[in-house]
């Protein structure tokens, strides 16, 4: 099994293993019959790195099943481009993903499907979309596993560990209802379905007795969880519960939309002791008239108001988000509005993207494209900024106490770790120098110099 692109597809990995082997398959590294490959579909870069992925993994000799959102986006389109592949499979296939498997190694082919709007597949009323989740990632219902794959008694969780380590993310929800003009995930993720509150909090629980010990929420929309459910504050209500579960010392919330985030969820998030005080705010631009284009909401004023607030509550809160420039019709006075707020925003993490056009998306469509050499220039000066702003914030944490959760050990008495302010593998890391630290314990340590976005920290004394 090959996992490509984010969290959501990592959990997708995870429930397809444990149906492989609930179904008699056997999961590993060595002289493969069949390899599976999760393709990520989100942006050409992704799609071409699916592409060489699946191109390497046939010349291993292994049958080689494409499955994941660029299986899902382009079906048959896929399956005729790539004759390596010896089956391009859809999201319906995954809950029989043994006998797909079964088909494959026998040499029975399977037609490739014919992709579609997953957004039209769902019924109208939030109760039976709740129920009609069958086809749906990360939407395993809990279920009898073999040994070894969920504990010895209580619910049993339709997923496998395929990766070590005290972090584990934990999908909310399939899918989005949002419309943003560059993105094409609703079409093929679906309509927004969150997952029953007590499922997730019977996943916790196993993923704690595999040893987890920071859960990251993940989906398309996390401040979107519950709304298909008939409660706008279930998310509120959910993150005390998993914070409450024996074992787990860290939740972690990703993918909140600023416009949907309430005071109330805002309040949680900064100040539940378990909660990490983290800000995962997709903010896209900052430019009013070009996030309207986007079908976006939001100017540098009222983020900076949203950044405030985060901050009165938890002043040492981290803040990441995402940016893409050169979106059609973006002028140099929008551009430069984005650099002013990102100027006065002192985000931890900056992520700097260019725009492209997108399949099926409403903005590939658009007037005013933008010379992809100005896109170029744009991406390469906001990227050297998000660079010296961020490696100036890390600069501002030397001094601060953190609690750093434990990963690995580095040797010669250097651990590394992540602080509360940081998400995993994309928002840098703490080196900490201690002696017989373990992975999975948390310590409280102090920062004493920084590295970019990484921060060195020493144990605090008597900790």
């Amino acid at each position: 099994m090959v996992t490509l692109g984010c969290a959501r597809n990592e959990v997708d990995s995870e429930e397809l293993a444990a149906r492989l082997e609930s179904a008699g398959w056997q999961l590993g590294d060595d002289d493969p019959d069949v390899i599976v490959v999760n393709t990520c579909g989100f942006i050409e870069s992704a799609k071409k790195d699916s592409i060489d992925t699946l191109l390497a993994a046939a010349d291993s000799g292994a049958k080689v099943v494409a499955a994941g959102c660029m299986a899902e986006r382009y079906g048959a389109e896929l399956a005729d481009a790539l004759p390596e592949a010896a089956a391009v499979i859809s999201f319906d296939d995954y809950t029989d993903i043994g006998g797909r498997l079964d088909d494959v190694l026998a040499g029975r082919p399977l037609k490739p499907h014919s992709p579609r709007d997953r957004r039209t597949l769902l019924p109208i009323s939030p109760v039976e979309r709740a129920k009609s989740t069958a086809h749906i990632p990360g939407h395993g219902s809990l279920a009898a596993l073999p040994e070894g794959l969920a504990p010895a008694s209580g619910p049993r969780t339709l997923r496998k560990r395929l990766s070590g380590g005290p972090v584990a993310s934990l999908k909310l929800a399939s899918g989005c209802d949002r419309r943003c003009t560059f993105c094409a995930i609703p079409a093929f993720r679906g309509a927004y379905v969150s997952r029953q509150p007590d499922d997730l909090v019977a996943e916790a629980v196993w993923l704690a007795g595999e040893g987890v010990r920071e859960l990251v929420l993940v989906s398309e929309n996390s401040t979107s969880y519950g709304k298909d459910l008939g409660d706008l504050r279930a998310l509120e209500k959910l993150l005390p519960r998993l914070a409450e579960v024996d074992g787990i010392d860290r939740v972690r919330v990703s993918y909140l939309q600023p416009a949907e985030l309430r005071p109330g969820l805002l309040d949680v998030i900064a100040a539940t002791e378990g909660v990490a005080p983290y800000f995962d705010l997709s903010f896209q631009h900052a430019s009013g008239p070009v996030l309207r284009r986007m079908r976006r909401f939001g100017d540098p004023a009222r983020f900076l108001d949203l950044l405030a607030q985060v901050r009165e509550r938890a002043p040492e809160a981290g803040v990441r988000s995402n940016f893409i420039v050169g979106f059609p019709g973006e002028t140099e006075e929008q551009f430069e509005e984005l650099v002013g707020f990102l100027t006065e925003a002192r985000l931890d993490v900056i992520g700097v993207f260019g725009y492209s056009d997108e399949d099926g998306t409403e903005a590939a469509s658009f007037d005013g494209k933008l010379d992809p050499d100005v896109v170029a220039e744009r991406v390469a000066a906001l990227t050297e900024l998000a660079e010296e702003l961020t490696a100036q914030r890390a600069e501002e944490r030397i001094g601060t106490e953190l609690e750093v959760l434990i990963e690995e050990d580095l040797g010669d008495g250097g651990y590394e770790g992540r602080a509360a302010h940081q998400g995993p593998e994309v928002d840098g890391a703490v080196t900490v120098q201690g002696i017989g630290l373990l992975p999975g314990q948390i310590v409280r340590a102090v920062a004493v110099d920084s590295e970019g976005v990484d921060l060195i920290a020493r144990i605090k004394a008597g900790s």
